[in-house]
Formats: structure tokens, C-alpha cells, sequence
């Protein structure tokens, strides 16, 4: 699972998660940013890092971890 969060004053506003799909808001300003983000190209980047960098080193980073 990837996970990409974006913090302010450390209250979470908004994060991408790779099981939903989409970023999702936690606060007024992340909900509106994440409708932004989700219909931009800030989440064509963000599944492009999970194909290129995620799923490629997700078994060597398991494979260390046992």
C-alpha cells in the first residue's frame, strides 16, 4: 500500500492511498484539493510512482523485512 500525505500545523489535509485510488480530503482545504487533484495530473504522477517505484521494490523491501 502507498501512501502519500500532505500535513499542515500537523493536522493531515489531504493523502493518496493506493487502495482507494484517489487522494481523499481530511479538511475543508484537503477536500477541496483533493477534487482538484483527482481530475489533474497530481494523480496521473502519483500512480505513475506507485507503477514505477511501489511494485517494482515492494518484494525486496518484504523480502528484508523477514
Amino acid at each position: 500500500e502507498y501512501i502519500d500525505s500532505y500535513v499542515f500545523n500537523k493536522v493531515e489535509d489531504i493523502r493518496f492511498n493506493s487502495t482507494v485510488g484517489k487522494y481523499v480530503g481530511y479538511t475543508e482545504h484537503g477536500v477541496k484539493n483533493a477534487e482538484t487533484w483527482n481530475k489533474g495530473s497530481e494523480l496521473a504522477q502519483e500512480l505513475g510512482a506507485l507503477e514505477r517505484y511501489c511494485k517494482p521494490n515492494a518484494d525486496l523491501h518484504y523480502s528484508n523485512v523477514l
